[in-house]
């Protein structure tokens, strides 16, 4: 019997969806069912991967659209699943991850009327009356399933919406009634429903851009996000070189820009002082980034020449948004950048002045390396910059890191200085516990690479480990787990203290953040997953620690968690 759940489910393989990470429920018959069938009849459908809790399956579809670029599929138990994918929402949405959200609604039946009518107490309970609702601020499109005639469209309509710039995760809901419904198979022309083609600068804006770069002195890109598509990543590389142009990433969620390289000016994330490179420059181009500065503290001087080029310029979700650019452009930035780097080869330029900037920005390029070397330098007690800048010299080039270490956000991407593209990530947003789910993904994704997740230890609690490990031991997707381990949250403590330097916080020892004695972190991914766990609290176990737990990632196929003892937050 074909029904609208098997509609559903070819449209998905339709879509390119690999994987479905599901949390089944009671509104989820049909669904079930479908994919019994299918497998009965080796009818290819996504692999179906089972998800304890929701935002670890909603975090592992980020992770792996994140790696691979290609939407993934959640399922999810009525209202009370969909609000268990609780923080993982907001990452989607602000990290513009492709992903399709699927919700079953309470049966709208109760006598029997209809095949899937109301049978238990808690679909009355699970009655609401605008479940779309929840979620619908952070979705780029949100539908209901009402008859099964249409079934395939309405996920394809979805799609186009989620996989067209900006991108970003979808919601569709369906009632038992609808999705058991017998339903005339659709054929589909995929053709009819690729992604809106990526925008592009205007002529005039590309002269602009370029003249003013051109009789610049100190001219500067700042990003945060353009290298999730490999494709900017290259032209971007190729404009700088081309032009003698640095590059700054401000709280980049991909990488952006080769560490190695000499234009390479470093990040800025929360730091509490001006940057050096952005207080200079007289020309800045914004590319892809929500959050460029933060003027209260960092910001590009008075007479700087701003440029902005967005796929969302507007930042349409964000109530307060604004920087003072004297013009802004809705474009792709691997499109907006082609067509710069096509225009610029044919520009006469004054090659000293670039030569004169590319020796700048290399110099200080080569002061912060040095700076970055005596900080990795082993201490008294562990830092985040010595164990990174350690495993970074363990790590290939077929290695992946996720980096969610919040206050050492920084440290963590200085010292494990990525070159290759797709090789780090970060969420993209702002709710904590992505990393676990995310990891699952990114292996499932990319199986052949080495993956590491690393994470503070709060960020490691939010993640819900004990979901995380039985997933990516039962679906075969090990990795390395770093948990820097300060025994608290400490960037409510920084933040209290930012505010109010002088005030009572600055004078109390503890502010309700702090976890001490600390959970045994890598004792709770070994029951849970079998994983390889190991507390390193000396400087000297560091190296033995991380090569351990990346031969058990690598030869034995298992996770391996390591619970890094930083000095005390």
């Amino acid at each position: 019997m074909y029904t609208a759940s098997s509609a559903f489910l070819e449209a998905l393989t339709e879509a390119g969806v690999s994987y479905i990470f599901a949390n089944f429920g009671s509104d989820h018959p049909a669904l079930v069912e479908a994919i019994a069938e299918a497998r009965a009849n080796g009818r290819k459908i996504p692999k179906v991967v089972t998800a304890p809790f929701e935002m670890v399956g909603l975090s592992a579809a980020q992770g792996f659209a994140q790696v691979s670029g290609k939407p993934q599929a959640v399922v999810v138990h009525v209202e009370c699943g969909t609000q268990s994918l609780a923080g993982a929402v907001h990452n989607a949405a602000k990290g513009r991850s492709p992903v399709l959200i699927f919700a079953g609604l309470s049966p709208f039946t109760q006598d029997g009327e209809l095949k899937g009518s109301r049978n238990e107490f808690i679909q009355w309970i699970q009655d609401v009356y605008d479940q779309r609702g929840i979620v619908r601020e952070y979705m780029k499109y949100d539908n209901e399933f009402r008859t099964g005639t249409n079934v395939k469209q309405i996920v394809h309509r979805a799609m186009q919406f989620a996989t067209s710039d900006p991108k970003g995760p979808v919601y569709l809901v369906g009632a038992r009634e609808v999705m058991e419904e017998e339903v005339t198979p659709v054929a589909i022309d995929m053709a009819h429903w690729r992604p809106v083609q990526p925008g592009a600068l205007t002529a005039e804006g590309v002269d602009a851009i370029l003249s003013a770069i051109a009789g610049a002195r100190r001219p500067i890109v700042v990003t945060s996000f353009a290298g999730r598509n490999p494709e900017a990543l290259g032209e971007l590389v190729r404009f700088c070189e081309a032009l003698g142009v640095g590059l700054l990433e401000s709280v980049p969620s991909a990488l952006n820009f080769p560490h190695s390289n000499p234009l390479y000016q470093g990040s800025h994330w929360n730091h509490p002082f001006q940057n050096p490179v952005l207080a200079e420059a007289d020309v800045v181009l914004v590319l892809d980034s929500d959050v460029p500065w933060i003027p209260t503290v960092s910001r590009p001087r008075a007479d700087a020449t701003i440029f902005h080029i967005d796929v969302d310029p507007l930042k349409a979700s964000m109530p307060l948004w604004y920087i003072p650019a004297v013009q802004s452009f809705r474009a792709d930035a691997a499109t907006a950048l082609r067509q710069l780097n096509r225009r610029a080869a044919a520009l006469a330029l004054d090659m000293d002045v670039v030569a004169e900037r590319r020796a700048h920005y290399a110099g200080l390029h080569q002061r912060r390396g040095a700076w970055l070397a005596e900080r990795a330098k082993p201490a008294e007690h562990l830092t985040t910059e010595y164990v990174m800048a350690r495993l970074r010299t363990m790590l290939g080039k077929d290695s992946i890191v996720l980096n969610e270490g919040i206050t050492n956000y920084p440290e963590i991407l200085d010292h494990i200085a990525p070159d290759e593209p797709g090789t780090f990530f970060a969420s993209g947003g702002g709710s904590l516990g992505w990393n676990g789910g995310a990891a699952i993904g990114a292996k499932l994704a990319a199986p052949d690479k080495t993956v590491v997740a690393v994470t503070g230890d709060g960020s490691y609690m939010f993640s819900i480990p004990s979901s995380v490990h039985w997933m990516a031991r039962h679906y075969k997707a090990p990795f390395l787990h770093i948990v820097l381990n300060n025994r608290g949250w400490k960037a409510p403590r920084f933040s209290a203290l930012a505010v109010h330097p002088a005030g009572y916080a600055a004078n109390t020892a503890d502010l309700d953040v702090n976890f001490d004695p600390p959970p045994d972190y890598a004792g709770i991914a070994a029951a849970a997953g079998g994983a390889y766990a190991r507390a390193v609290k000396e400087v000297s176990d560091v190296d033995a620690a991380l090569a351990e737990g990346l031969r058990v990632v690598r030869e034995e196929g298992r996770c391996a968690v390591l619970d890094i003892w930083l000095p005390r937050g």
